[in-house]
């Protein structure tokens, strides 16, 4: 299978003005803006109107928070993705979607097991996207890859974006990685100067060279 050099560009943990629209002008698809409070990426005011990336798409992350609270700050921060990464429940993701969002459920993938099929199907006909991680401690990214390859076990139709510890050094295996559903990358921590602030030089080179 050839590598899809449209593939979608989500850049996540947003949350400064300036660094937002320098962002902005990449050659990035989607922007994640995290509403758990206890990240240190946390978006604890919500964007003003003038300073919402229109260019991109906006998901909104959110961790087993209550679904009246992730409504009203989705349409608060016009977002469009809600990303839940907690333990909500196919129920939940059905009634955001029912709301009108798009929702995106991730999932934490631990390379010394195998991969979770039957937790993952059940979420099949509630979900938009589906984004895989490294598993943690708690919630939220590690800085850390799983093994890729155990995603040759998901043989679901719902597409996925790949997350976990990508770095700059990334763009041959990435380019390297081949599956039906696989539809973009999830870039947060290797690319930061500091948490929620990205080093758009890093961003700018990294893209460009996927993109190629």
């Amino acid at each position: 299978m050839a590598f899809n050099k449209n593939l979608v560009i989500k850049v996540c943990g947003m949350r400064d003005e300036e660094n937002i629209r320098a962002v902005e002008q990449l050659d990035v698809d989607w922007m994640g803006f995290v509403f758990y409070p206890e990240s240190p990426r946390y978006m604890a005011q919500p964007l003003g109107f003038k300073n919402f990336p229109f260019d991109v798409k906006r998901v909104g992350v959110f961790v087993n928070e209550q679904k009246d609270i992730v409504r009203k700050t989705s349409l608060k921060n016009l977002i469009q993705v809600i990303q839940l990464h907690g333990s909500e429940l196919p129920s939940y993701c059905r009634v955001l979607q029912l709301d009108g969002f798009e929702v995106m459920k991730a999932f934490s993938i631990d390379s010394e097991r195998r991969f979770p099929v039957k937790k993952v199907r059940l979420y099949e006909k509630c979900c938009d996207y589906f984004l895989f991680d490294t598993r943690t401690s708690g919630y939220g990214g590690s800085g850390r890859k799983f093994d890729w390859d155990m995603l040759s076990d998901y043989r679901g139709d719902v597409p996925f974006l790949l997350s976990g510890g990508i770095s700059p050094d990334d763009v041959e295996a990435i380019k390297a990685f081949s599956h039906p559903m696989f539809m973009g990358i999830d870039l947060n921590s290797c690319f930061e100067i500091s948490p929620g602030y990205k080093d758009t030089a890093l961003l700018q080179s990294f893209i460009e060279e996927i993109r190629k």
